[in-house]
């Protein structure tokens, strides 16, 4: 029934800056909270940040804190991650997630989450 759907990703160098979108689906769905995780193959995902949906509250991680800001556009059903200063070792596929109000506020577990999106390839080159 929920579908994510990321955009926004591409090849940049270090130092660039790029923004990543998710777009949350159907409308009717107002999500707890929405995250960010990022994954590249071989290892664990990894969590980048979260934002509860209504309160606007947000989350990240220490290797992207003063980097990377998530935010959200409710009236737009939409979550962005704004990445600046961007890193060789940021490449990663750049994956959303929906936290349903089903309890619980561990936004930096994968398991909290209950709806995934597809993902998005960010390459930054050294």
């Amino acid at each position: 029934q929920v579908q994510l759907v990321e955009s926004g990703g591409g090849l940049v160098q270090a130092g660039d800056s790029l923004r990543l979108s998710c777009l949350i689906s159907p409308p009717t769905f107002v999500p707890w909270a929405m995250g960010w995780f990022r994954q590249v193959p071989g290892k664990e995902r990894e969590w980048v940040a979260a934002i509860t949906w209504t309160g606007g509250t947000t989350y990240s991680a220490p290797s992207v804190k003063g980097r990377f800001t998530i935010s959200r556009d409710n009236a737009k059903n939409t979550e962005y991650l704004q990445m600046n200063s961007l890193k060789h070792e940021d490449t990663a596929v750049y994956i959303c997630a929906a936290d349903s109000p089903d309890g619980g506020y561990y936004y930096s577990e994968p398991y909290e989450y209950d709806y995934w999106g597809q993902g998005t390839q960010v390459t930054v080159s050294s």
